[in-house]
């Protein structure tokens, strides 16, 4: 990737070799990166990489040129007078993904009359949109109070969720239009960000924080997305918990988006992490806050570089001795995850819950600050990398602005209690989200299809790479108003006159006390 190659750690299957032989070639990796790095700078073709006088560095990454030109912006192909339901949306992509059919009953095994499809919508609505299930059964005519219950009850769980999400993110991956999106055929960019929610009810995952919620508790929502704006994974947990752990989890339980290269920002990072992505074959690559302060690794003396006349050297040793002590037990740490026995972040919490340090956390630490080092030297050296950094993070950006408009039913504020209930209401959400594009996607090819001239099409595929196809003002989310006469009449009997005659002083002695 970039102007000087790929992203400089190969991703291989790195577990099936053996301590000394990995150390090896990483250790190769290392010293050409730290060379490479330092020539460029020498050599003055690294402009954006400057030195204050206190031999501190800091780099700047610039903005990506787009092009200055007159040609209509994407949302000049969406409908311009006519506002798209959201029902009808979720309808229209149900029929090409059929994401209704993974709500299947938690007992399969035993006959049970299926609920009609408007029941699931409802509840993918009332649960997504932070509705509720009692009050989007009281504003919609057609839906059965008793039902819709009973249908959230048996029919909503985190598998069935997260299968409905791979339906649709499925559809979409056979479509031409998302693979423009991408930068390179050969390798897939996701990233991955956590977003605040304040809880509206008590809730033992949720926690104080002044600076997001006030004098409220609230959550954590960690959503991972794709360079082609899928929506592939999310998770839910308290807003006490440090984000990095979550990372693993989001990049290996979904069956449809594969990542090779992974991008955070430094709340999602950690030296442990460098670790785990690296052995599970995923590139890691993280921006990161404050450069300057991160500590670079390297097996030989910092005196040694320095002689070289390098002006990016190590702060400290790395110590090989204690990643070779612990590697089996770092290679069955790796399997547990890779088979999904259990997720990344339980085990990293059960690590980090001695009191002394664990062993493997340290071996893991250790053998993490090789990777980690290996990047920063390429990302300082590589404008190209950062900048696709920053582009896939404004995406994940992007979509939380989009959670928010979906979040609407209550003041943006989650009203369950429950971490499973939780997790199922921010499936629904995320599944609202992928229809959204899912539909956006499938109009744009009907426009592309029966674009009647070459300009038009040319037009609609540059709004496309230059725009975001997470867009949804052509959607009507808060549904439709009654102005019938019907529902401008009084419905629970207003005595407007007597009422309108109340005085104050009217109340008795007796009812003020």
């Amino acid at each position: 990737m970039g102007a000087h190659g790929k992203f400089p750690i190969a991703v291989t299957h790195v577990p099936s070799l053996c301590s000394p032989v990995l150390l090896r070639e990483l250790r190769r990796t290392l010293e050409e990166q730290y060379r490479t790095t330092n020539e460029r700078v020498l050599a003055g073709q690294n402009p954006w990489l400057k030195f204050r006088p206190d031999q501190t560095f800091y780099v700047t990454t610039p903005k990506v040129e787009e092009d200055d030109n007159d040609e209509p912006t994407l949302a000049a192909f969406f409908p311009a007078r006519t506002y798209i339901s959201l029902l009808e949306v979720l309808a229209t992509v149900n029929a090409a993904a059929h994401f209704l059919d993974e709500f299947t009953h938690w007992q399969p095994k035993y006959p049970h009359r299926r609920p009609a499809d408007k029941t699931f919508l409802a509840g993918i609505v009332g649960l997504g949109c932070e509705i509720g299930e009692k009050k989007i059964a009281h504003i919609s005519p057609q839906i059965n109070e008793h039902e819709l219950e009973n249908t959230l009850n048996w029919y909503f769980s985190v598998p069935n969720v997260q299968a409905a999400n791979d339906r649709i993110l499925s559809v979409m991956n056979q479509l031409e239009l998302p693979q423009l999106y991408r930068r390179a055929p050969d390798r897939l960019h996701t990233s991955s960000d956590g977003q605040k929610f304040a809880v509206a009810v008590e809730s033992l995952q949720a926690r104080h924080s002044f600076k997001y919620f006030g004098q409220q508790k609230g959550v954590t929502v960690y959503s991972f997305i794709d360079e082609r704006h899928f929506l592939f994974s999310s998770v839910v947990f308290s807003a006490a918990d440090r984000e990095a752990p979550y990372v693993i989890d989001g990049l290996l339980h979904n069956e449809v988006v594969k990542s090779d290269i992974h991008s955070t920002d430094t709340h999602g990072y950690s030296e442990v992490i460098f670790a785990t992505t690296f052995l599970l074959g995923f590139a890691f690559a993280p921006r990161l806050a404050h450069l300057d302060r991160q500590q670079l690794y390297a097996f030989e003396r910092r005196k040694n570089y320095e002689e070289k006349g390098y002006r990016i050297v190590p702060d400290a040793y790395l110590k090989p001795d204690l990643i070779a002590a612990r590697w089996e037990d770092i290679l069955r740490f790796i399997a547990t995850i890779k088979l999904k026995y259990t997720t990344a972040s339980q085990l990293f919490k059960r690590l980090n819950s001695y009191s002394r340090q664990h062993p493997l956390y340290s071996a893991l630490k250790e053998f993490g600050k090789l990777p980690k080092t290996i990047f920063i030297l390429h990302y300082l050296d590589d404008c190209d990398l950062r900048q696709a950094i920053e582009k896939q993070l404004n995406k994940i950006e992007s979509a939380q602005k989009f959670a928010k408009a979906i979040s609407f039913g209550h003041g943006q504020e989650i009203i369950q209690a429950d971490k499973a209930e939780q997790d199922v209401a921010e499936g629904c959400r995320r599944l609202i989200k992928n229809a959204i594009i899912c539909w956006n996607y499938l109009y744009l090819t009907q426009q592309l299809q029966q674009a009647e001239t070459e300009e038009r099409r040319t037009a609609l595929l540059n709004a496309l790479k230059n725009g975001s196809v997470v867009s949804w003002q052509h959607i009507n989310l808060h549904g439709e108003y009654d102005f019938s006469e019907e529902k401008l009449r009084d419905s629970v009997g207003l005595n407007l006159p007597e009422i309108l005659r109340f005085k104050q002083g009217e109340i008795r002695e007796d009812e003020k006390e």
